[in-house]
């Protein structure tokens, strides 16, 4: 399975016992949005919902930051999601943050997971079945072990010979916009270069081609084939 696969693909593979999609929508607080609710009225037939706010290291002041190795594979299995099934992740948000589940899937260690190119969005745009309410009870055992190669914060301070990408928007970036969320200076870090996730992504929410997004990195001085910190917020 490829890393991003298209609505096409998924419709013709959704109900296969070890395919499991994932709705990894969620929204920035001043949006007044509840992601699990727009869930709850639909979502693609079979879908779990991966609760970024919830399945997280509750201890820390920031939002949403990763949660240990023992609980993700607790709250995966309770979802009933394997580390060996083939996950399809997926979003209805401006946010696009079926990427950061894609994210944090590989992270604790699934290899066989997948972005639906442009969403729930295109899904819904074609067409296609949707369910509402839970789903049935799957069984599933997620083994998580942590990836190494995260970068931390102190890291980042303490100083790396890598480049930073800032995925914000610019006006963010460039601290000419507040920040939505309440204590959040606005700015970057120094050093750091900034090219826009929305930058990346056609009008229907599909990725852009392999030549345009190299252009797009390029034009931020980044080489996509060297290693480099990408952050966002």
């Amino acid at each position: 399975m490829d890393s991003l696969v298209s609505t096409a693909w998924l419709a013709q593979h959704l109900g296969e016992t070890d395919l499991v999609p994932v709705d990894c929508t969620w929204f920035m607080p001043s949006l007044g949005r509840d992601a699990r609710a727009e869930y709850l009225q639909a979502h693609i037939p079979g879908a779990r919902f991966l609760d970024i706010d919830e399945v997280a290291d509750r201890t820390n002041p920031a939002p949403h930051m990763l949660p240990s190795a023992r609980q993700f594979g607790e709250a995966m299995g309770k979802l009933g999601i394997g580390r060996d099934n083939r996950i399809v992740v997926y979003d209805n948000s401006p946010h696009r943050t079926a990427a950061r589940g894609w994210f944090t899937f590989r992270h604790f260690g699934a290899d066989k997971v997948a972005m639906l190119d442009g969403g729930f969005a295109k899904w819904l745009a074609e067409g296609r079945p949707r369910e509402s309410g839970e789903p049935g009870p799957r069984s599933a055992r997620f083994e998580a072990a942590e990836n190494p190669d995260v970068v931390a914060k102190e890291q980042i301070l303490a100083g790396l010979d890598l480049p930073l990408l800032d995925a914000r928007g610019r006006a963010r970036f460039e601290g000419t916009e507040g920040d939505p969320r309440s204590g959040v200076a606005p700015g970057h870090i120094p050093g750091s270069r900034n090219l826009p996730s929305a930058e990346l992504y056609n009008a229907d929410g599909t990725l852009k081609s392999g030549d345009e997004l190299r252009r797009l990195f390029a034009s931020a001085g980044i080489d996509p084939e060297q290693p480099f910190v990408a952050t966002c917020g």
